[in-house]
């Protein structure tokens, strides 16, 4: 049987939540209604969604309800798992007890499934593009600093295994990975090579070297002047170019394709450059602007990408989950459209 985290692995407000602090006002209504109508049945709560997702933020759902319920001890739970694949309509989770006790839960739960589920989905569908090869996230400059923690939690389990911070990476036992960004080779006055220099020399030698090279729009020799310089020691270059921008290397052969950004030609100009002069163990790192599709494309043409980076589109799009009672004191009731839907998949949480 698949492990959950513990309940105590998480950290609530519970004193907020439990005052319904951060719940839709009509759940908060319907506790004080039950309550004071002393009316007090056994539901079921079913929970799905609507399109194929991987499901992350079962465990946080389960540990939630564990803490911040009313007399948790008289609620059901069965689930599935984080990473597990759900269809469309498929339930994901079902609490059987008195409503009164977590009705001020939905909000919270339906969010938590929401987020990790979508960044657990994008992560794993841009895992599988990569067809083998690594992928690194490199997200977190594109929502709060709070949402870290979560968030690479749900990558983990979305198949990513490197991070750009240790808030991130916290999940995986690891630590934040990265190298130097642009604003280290303006410090230099815009010198790649005295930059890399530097990270190369007061920098831990167990993190690998890998240069930014797009600082003067010019990859193919700011890779080539960097290995020049660094030999061995240089792990891989990345390749970072605006979408806006076409790299000089490419000047001469426009005409034929969209030049801009790290285009698959830029990433052959480099790879062959380098190789010519004997840096074929030099690995290159593309990131800017990389999706699924992105990837899909280049995996198929054979591009020498050795790892992906990949940002914003992590966070890409919505994925809603619903809420529904489905059964009261053992009996069918349920909004028109959403009937009792048991899946034998769901386990019993102890």
């Amino acid at each position: 049987m698949q492990e959950r985290l513990p309940v105590e692995h998480f950290h609530f407000p519970v004193e907020k939540i439990k005052a319904g602090y951060y719940s839709d006002a009509y759940f908060l209504r319907t506790e004080e209604i039950l309550n004071g109508d002393n009316h007090h049945p056994r539901v079921l709560m079913q929970v799905f969604t609507r399109e194929p997702v991987v499901v992350c933020g079962i465990d946080e759902c389960i540990a939630l309800i564990k803490t911040c319920a009313h007399n948790p001890e008289n609620i059901t739970i069965h689930a599935l798992h984080d990473g597990d694949e759900v269809e469309p309509w498929e339930t994901l989770m079902t609490i059987e007890g008195d409503l009164a006790d977590f009705a001020h839960l939905e909000t919270i739960y339906l969010g938590i499934l929401a987020r990790q589920s979508r960044i657990a989905t994008n992560v794993r569908r841009t895992v599988e593009a990569a067809n083998g090869k690594p992928v690194l996230f490199f997200p977190a400059r594109y929502d709060t600093w709070q949402t870290q923690e979560g968030d690479g939690y749900a990558a983990k389990i979305g198949g990513i295994k490197g991070f750009s911070t240790d808030a991130n990476a916290l999940a995986s036992g690891g630590k934040g990975l990265g190298t130097i960004p642009h604003a280290l080779i303006a410090s230099y006055n815009g010198d790649t090579v005295a930059a890399t220099a530097a990270f190369d020399k007061h920098c831990d030698k167990n993190i690998a070297r890998i240069a930014l090279v797009d600082f003067d729009n010019d990859c193919v020799n700011t890779a080539l002047a960097v290995a020049r310089k660094l030999g061995k020691n240089l792990a891989g270059v990345r390749l970072d170019t605006s979408g806006t921008m076409v790299d000089k290397s490419l000047l001469g052969q426009l005409g034929m394709f969209n030049p801009t950004g790290v285009c698959k030609e830029l990433v052959w100009n480099v790879r062959r450059t380098l190789d010519a002069e004997g840096f074929d163990y030099v690995k290159i790192i593309v990131s800017g602007g990389f999706n699924p599709q992105r990837i899909k494309e280049f995996e198929a043409l054979g591009v020498p990408v050795d790892t992906y980076a990949v940002g914003s589109s992590l966070f890409d799009g919505n994925i809603n989950f619903t809420a529904d009672i489905v059964m009261v004191d053992g009996k069918e009731c349920h909004k028109a459209g959403r009937k009792h839907l048991p899946n034998p998949r769901l386990e019993l949480v102890k």
